[in-house]
């Protein structure tokens, strides 16, 4: 059986719900939805939802730690699972892709995002991201103002029909995965 981790990057504090900067926290509790689990665990500075996906185990995860420290929870979980970085994804944000664009990368540095930069320092740059657009606004010129504000109300449908097929995405990566293994 291998062990496969799912990790939502945001910020946990109620404050940020509905932000630009959780979309992570969005696709990862949407994919957990779908499997019919629950959030219920604390551990590694995550909380985490445990099941099994085509006979495999898989992790989610959303850090406890703000966003800038997500590396750290997710280091302390990859030691502790010993999970191999081909088996970890991470949903996020990305400005650098228009609203509603979903990609996906095996690999790669953190670019401009502070979470997977905090990754990349914490565990390597060997993980699998999965990133959701979410543009960049003008009338924002300090990058953390834009992407710790509120959606507004005509992005919001856009932002959640990207977050489930950046989930589509996951299960039909894995899915694919697991049949090639």
């Amino acid at each position: 059986m291998k062990t496969i981790l799912v990790v939502g990057l945001g910020n946990y504090d109620k404050e940020y719900d509905g932000t630009y900067h959780n979309m992570g926290f969005c696709a990862v509790d949407k994919l957990c939805d779908e499997l019919g689990e629950m959030f219920t665990k604390k551990e590694c500075k995550a909380i985490t939802c445990h099941t099994i996906l085509n006979g495999n185990k898989l992790i989610l995860a959303k850090p406890l730690t703000y966003m800038n420290a997500s590396g750290v929870a997710i280091r302390e979980l990859v030691q502790k699972y010993k999970i191999s970085h081909q088996d970890i994804y991470v949903f996020c944000d990305d400005i650098d892709l228009p609203v509603g664009k979903v990609r996906f990368r095996h690999s790669g540095s953190g670019g401009t995002h502070n979470g997977l930069r905090n990754i990349v320092e914490n565990i390597g740059e060997g993980f699998n991201r999965i990133k959701i657009g979410i543009g960049r606004d003008p009338k924002f010129s300090n990058l953390a103002d834009f992407v710790l504000s509120k959606i507004p109300n005509q992005t919001k449908d856009i932002l959640e029909d990207s977050c489930d097929e950046a989930v589509k995405l996951l299960i039909n990566e894995l899915e694919n995965n697991f049949a090639n293994r």
